[in-house]
């Protein structure tokens, strides 16, 4: 796996104050609960959970004020679920007068497994400030202690690291304040009789819910931030379940407010402590921000949205189409790059083709409700580029899509260019049966975004029965492993996989995961 840091510092930014005051206007009401904790528990070894680590229940979370704690001591409290929020907790000493500090650690986990890895050894590309732990000094006891951060956990692990030997820590009121926009009670749950599937929407609500804050964040525990791939499937996630139109059009001026001074959107943008851009730039990325318009508007027509937003929507495409060669041939430069999936191990070239026609085809059914009088040339450059990705990039002796100069066959390929339906139903569903039988298993990807549109790929090329089977190996096996919510990063034959070096570092709440319940209300349940 692998992922580039862009620095754009050069790249000037647009700042529409209208746009910026609309997305203000929608900005949502945050919901705070107390929570406390369930249980006192251990990490124990239990080789079916995540990096063989579980826990094990040692006591009521109530029987805390009785410990009396010294130097080294610890213990470990559940929260039973995954929460976002903020910590708080009353501490005390007992036995002779407090003649020195207490020096004390809180560590915040997602996952068992977590606390078992030392932050001092990692030593990975990410900042390890993201790793959620803090030391701290008091000098005074009886005090309350409100952690001043946001963390994601379920577990809390206190460690006193010292006292003296005249007395001991006493620890009292453990809270958590949760935080989030939404609250998944107020979801109907469909009726869903397969049992596995069923645990696995309720997970993918719970990872949507935790997800959804001042914006739509790619993950609490690290990043915060809204990004437009993530953005993209989260809104599919909401339409199937909190149907959460506002903080879909805030996301959106946001971008559309905040675009480069070419006209590009960013890949995403951060809202503390300003509305700001980020410097980097992805070609699949800014295209999406079209996807993400058609969506809404298919979801929840609104004009003053569409009227608003248009003309970014319309730079994106122009931007794109000023890429490709009189042939059809997208041109993908490294300046402005596809994502796609973070691996770099596999050649972009047909995905990110299929992604620019998936998008110029919701570009176009905007453009008729806009009445665009250009909108025969985008048609035209449409079949265009179609006409080239059936005749030079679609292989008929291997029913596959080649990409880059090697001709090289990979699963992104099969699966971008079957959800941007460049050939007709029985092809696609010929390219899909040909790449699960070659393709298959899964190797080289890690991440649920890629896998989201595997298992989408397979339902629209009719092939239900191997998305299911899919989605159960794949999201259902994180939930065997322990998850609370889906992650950002799941290898399913090395499940203990980190991008980062170290899964200290890893999101085990991530927004691009929690499309399960797009998945299963769309293809399984019916939309209507």
């Amino acid at each position: 796996m692998a992922f580039t840091f862009q620095i754009n510092n050069q790249v000037k930014f647009n700042h529409d104050q209208r746009l910026l005051e609309k997305a203000t206007q929608y900005k949502p009401i945050i919901h705070y609960h107390d929570v406390v904790p369930q249980s006192i528990v251990e990490l124990v070894k239990d080789s079916t959970k995540l990096e063989g680590w579980g826990t094990t229940f040692i006591k009521k979370a109530s029987e805390l004020p009785n410990l009396k704690l010294k130097r080294d001591q610890r213990v470990i409290l559940d929260f039973g679920d995954h929460y976002v929020g903020k910590f708080s907790i009353d501490l005390n000493s007992a036995g002779s007068p407090m003649d020195s500090p207490l020096f004390i650690k809180f560590k915040f986990a997602e996952m068992p497994a977590e606390l078992k890895h030392q932050s001092d050894d990692y030593d990975g590309w990410l900042s390890k400030s993201w790793i959620q732990e803090e030391y701290i000094h008091l000098d005074v006891l009886p005090t309350h202690l409100e952690l001043p951060r946001r963390y994601s956990f379920r577990y809390v692990e206190i460690s006193i690291i010292d006292t003296s030997p005249k007395w001991q820590a006493v620890l009292t009121n453990p809270i958590l304040i949760s935080e989030t926009s939404v609250n998944s009670k107020d979801v109907m749950l469909p009726n869903i009789k397969d049992t596995e599937l069923q645990n696995i929407y309720q997970v993918g609500l719970k990872t949507l819910e935790d997800c959804m804050q001042d914006v739509f964040e790619d993950g609490p525990k690290r990043d915060r931030r809204l990004w437009i791939g993530d953005l993209r499937l989260q809104a599919l996630a909401d339409y199937a379940t909190f149907k959460d139109v506002d903080l879909v059009k805030r996301c959106l001026y946001l971008f559309g407010a905040m675009t480069a001074e070419d006209g590009r959107v960013p890949a995403n943008v951060f809202t503390k402590p300003r509305n700001l851009p980020d410097d980097t730039f992805l070609l699949d990325y800014s295209l999406f921000f079209i996807s993400i318009l058609d969506d809404f508007e298919k979801f929840h027509l609104d004009r003053e949205v569409l009227h608003d937003l248009y003309p970014i929507a319309k730079k994106q495409m122009n931007v794109a189409l000023n890429k490709i060669d009189q042939n059809g041939h997208l041109v993908i430069d490294d300046d402005y790059p596809v994502f796609i999936d973070w691996s770099n191990d596999f050649d972009k070239d047909t995905a990110g083709q299929a992604v620019l026609i998936y998008t110029l085809r919701q570009f176009i059914d905007l453009a008729k409700i806009m009445g665009d009088q250009e909108i025969d040339q985008y048609s035209q450059q449409l079949q265009l580029l179609i006409s080239y990705s059936q005749t030079v990039l679609y292989d008929p002796a291997q029913g596959l899509f080649i990409s880059g100069p090697q001709k090289e066959v990979n699963i992104a390929s099969q699966v971008w260019m079957v959800l941007a339906h460049v050939m007709d139903d029985a092809n696609n569903n010929e390219v899909m049966t040909n790449a699960v039988a070659q393709l298959f298993p899964i190797t080289g990807i890690a991440t649920p975004y890629m896998y989201h549109h595997v298992t989408q790929a397979l339902f629209e090329a009719g092939l239900s029965n191997e998305a299911v089977k899919l989605m159960k190996q794949y999201w259902g096996k994180m939930i065997s492993l322990g998850a609370d919510t889906f992650w950002e990063a799941f290898e399913p034959d090395n499940p203990n996989y980190s991008p980062y070096g170290s899964p200290i570092l890893n999101s085990y709440c991530h927004a691009w995961s929690c499309t399960p319940v797009y998945l299963i209300q769309k293809y399984l349940i019916g939309e209507g």
